[in-house]
């Protein structure tokens, strides 16, 4: 007679030996568990993280386009260069879309220290070295510059050229100033200088939080300052890559290509750029932990293949034939790896809309991913109960009577 094992016989025998021992069910099951876990909540926190990082690409980074003075080499080998106007700030705030622009440069003081004189005692006065450095009333409204005493110089005290400094917060501390209402001042070498504020944070430019800041025409009436080296420009929100494209040729017109201009990325690509890369990584995080939970489905079933040999002697003899052997166990891995997707499964989506409450964010988890993650769990358990499937099929009658 020909023998036969129906699907359903193959299905009951297979749920029969996976709940004979629940408690070696619930260990194989915990590999898969926290494999499939792991994949579905660090794809989802991978997810979550983008969209995050992608929602804080805000006006502060998709509006800043900075203009810098450039060279080029010319057909009969000679630099061309090319400054920066006076009035670069002016001419691009004269664009449609630029909410604020002004210029920056760095100012060479000849070596002189910079050294705070407190009013009560004009002897504790030590130098620092603290770069100087100067802008146009423009800049500080260009990098959101905040202040947390005192005011920013204006447009007058540019063209006067006064001595008056705004001190960044880190080179305020290191001379030992905190208030203006007494007008402190500071010596740049043997020139005295009135604080009339300090500067708290920008969003741009972190320099200079530990600067000396003068006001441009200062800067050149009093150290020769030549040109200024970049111009920092704020625009209004969708306007980036228009200035862009713009600001070069409304800086310097007859030689635009000298200018060297930086925009931001496009916000839909960059979004693309970090989605993938954070993706990737997760992935192969989520993947690697997958890997050990399959090793320990097959380790498990390796071991019960060696522990049921009796089992198998005893249905070998009766009847049953190699394919049947491997079918069961094969059946008895992939439920165990079903289940564990199908826990781990929901524990990925608990974790990550558990981190996603505590940080305040939006969860983000493609659904596809959760429902296909018990498939993926039967397939992990297919995979791994192949081999020790085959090394129970292999097991014969007569090897099993002498084994027990």
């Amino acid at each position: 007679m020909r023998r036969r094992l129906t699907l359903r016989d193959l299905v009951d025998e297979a749920l029969s030996g996976v709940a004979a021992r629940p408690s070696r069910l619930a260990l194989t099951t915990l590999g898969t568990v926290i494999g499939v876990a792991a994949l579905v909540s660090t794809i989802g926190l991978g997810q979550t993280a983008s969209g995050q990082i992608s929602d804080r690409f805000d006006a502060t980074s998709a509006t800043r386009v900075v203009v810098e003075a450039g060279e080029r080499d010319s057909p009969d080998g000679a630099v061309q260069a090319t400054e920066l106007p006076w009035d670069a700030a002016d001419r691009v705030a004269r664009l449609s879309g630029v909410a604020s622009a002004g210029t920056f440069a760095r100012v060479a003081v000849g070596g002189a220290n910079v050294r705070g004189v407190p009013i009560n005692d004009p002897s504790g006065s030590i130098d620092h070295d603290i770069p100087v450095t100067a802008v146009t009333e423009g800049l500080f409204d260009a990098v959101n510059g905040v202040l947390s005493t005192g005011r920013f110089f204006d447009s007058g005290h540019d063209e006067r050229g006064n001595a008056v400094v705004v001190l960044g917060r880190y080179a305020a501390e290191r001379l030992g100033i905190n208030r203006v209402d007494a007008q402190p001042s500071i010596f740049i070498g043997d020139r005295p200088f009135t604080v009339v504020g300090i500067l708290d944070t920008v969003s741009h430019r972190s320099e200079l939080l530990d600067s000396a800041i003068l006001p441009m025409g200062t800067a050149e009436s009093l150290y020769g300052l030549q040109a200024p080296a970049a111009v920092e420009i704020r625009t209004e929100l969708g306007a980036a890559q228009l200035i862009g494209s713009q600001a070069a040729l409304a800086v310097a017109p007859n030689s635009p290509e000298l200018l060297s201009v930086e925009v931001p990325p496009r916000p839909g690509s960059l979004r693309d750029d970090v989605s993938t890369d954070i993706n990737a990584l997760f992935l192969a995080l989520g993947g690697l932990a997958l890997l050990v939970g399959g090793l320990g489905i097959a380790n498990i079933t390796l071991l019960s293949v060696m522990e049921r040999i009796s089992e198998i002697g005893l249905r070998r003899s009766v009847g049953a034939s190699s394919k049947h052997i491997a079918g069961q166990f094969i059946v008895e891995s992939v439920v165990i790896g079903f289940l564990g997707g199908l826990i781990g499964a929901a524990a990925g989506v608990l974790a990550t809309v558990g981190v996603s409450v505590v940080q305040d964010w939006t969860p983000l988890l493609d659904y596809r991913l959760a429902v296909l993650a018990p498939f993926l769990g039967a397939a992990i358990g297919l995979l791994a109960g192949t081999y020790p499937a085959w090394r129970a099929s292999t097991i014969e009658p007569i090897t099993a009577l002498r084994t027990n």
